[in-house]
């Protein structure tokens, strides 16, 4: 299904809600901006309701109401955790599930102000979750693969993203994802994985780094998916600080991760970009994001 086949309104949640999970019907509820394969609706103070869009599986949900319990009780930051799930019905005939609300406003909507304290929280919270995963925890699909297995992602992006007016030659960008995708391969154990750190997928409260959401691509696998972040999320000089504090990494996993967090500022940047090389739906705020990004990957740590 497509995103335009069922409209996502008000009252449609309302009706579910009271169909499904009468007790939580008369709790406020307002819609709350942002995201891209679901929607996201504030349930009173404490819950969201989360409403399969864009993703085309139920699969991501399934995942998140199966995992996400037993991962939150360890991990210093918060995240969502399903408390109520919803059944798929001829009125919304998609996958939603009732979760806990993050408090915080996402990064691609806000600053990190305290760059030293995110920078040590990040690392405390990808520390918790890089731990040996289960034999039947879910393995790696569109992520998670080594860099050089996504190399047509890579050169998609990069033939697509407009560099001329950004001051990124196309040599340097090349030479660091060149670089990863000739670096080792993770040795294992598989560790639990977010897979999609960027901006979008975090929240700030305070001028830190306050919650991770989002965790429909959890995998587990190879950890150089999440470490990109330290580029994608944290200030200049961050990176430094956060590879410090999470220790213990080898040389071949920040070579994987840099030519990650590449690729994920290059996609950044197309989400951000106008006119027809643009991706459908686009966030034009993203672009800026994308480019500093890519700025601070560059000047490596």
């Amino acid at each position: 299904m497509i995103e335009s086949e069922v409209e996502v309104s008000e009252d449609l949640v309302c009706d579910l809600l009271r169909e499904q999970h009468p007790d939580l019907a008369d709790l406020p509820i307002r819609e709350v901006a942002g995201g891209w394969g679901n929607q996201m609706w504030r349930l009173g103070d404490d819950l969201a309701v989360r409403m399969q869009r864009m993703d085309t599986s139920p699969d991501l949900q399934f995942k998140e109401r199966r995992w996400l319990p037993l991962l939150a009780s360890r991990l210093p930051l918060p995240i969502p955790t399903p408390v109520r799930s919803g059944t798929p019905s001829e009125r919304f005939p998609k996958m939603w599930t009732v979760m806990t609300w993050v408090e915080g406003t996402p990064l691609d909507h806000t600053t990190i102000d305290r760059g030293d304290h995110a920078a040590d929280m990040l690392a405390a919270f990808l520390k918790a979750l890089h731990v040996e995963a289960p034999a039947d925890a879910p393995g790696a699909s569109d992520f998670g693969t080594h860099p050089k297995n996504s190399k047509d992602g890579f050169e998609r992006f990069l033939g697509a993203v407009d560099l001329g007016d950004v001051g990124f030659a196309e040599d340097d960008i090349r030479a660091v994802w060149d670089d990863a995708a000739a670096a080792p391969e993770w040795p294992g154990p598989r560790v639990w994985v977010h897979g999609d750190l960027h901006p979008a997928n975090v929240v700030v409260a305070d001028g830190t780094l306050a919650g991770i959401i989002d965790f429909g691509a959890l995998f587990a696998g190879d950890p150089a998916w999440d470490l990109g972040a330290a580029w994608l999320l944290l200030p200049e000089g961050g990176a430094s600080r956060f590879f410090d504090r999470y220790a213990q990494v080898d040389e071949a996993t920040v070579r994987r991760a840099r030519g990650l967090a590449v690729m994920k500022c290059l996609f950044l940047m197309l989400m951000g970009q106008n006119g027809d090389r643009g991706l459908p739906g686009g966030k034009s705020n993203w672009g800026p994001l994308g480019r500093s990004a890519l700025d601070r990957v560059l000047k490596g740590l």
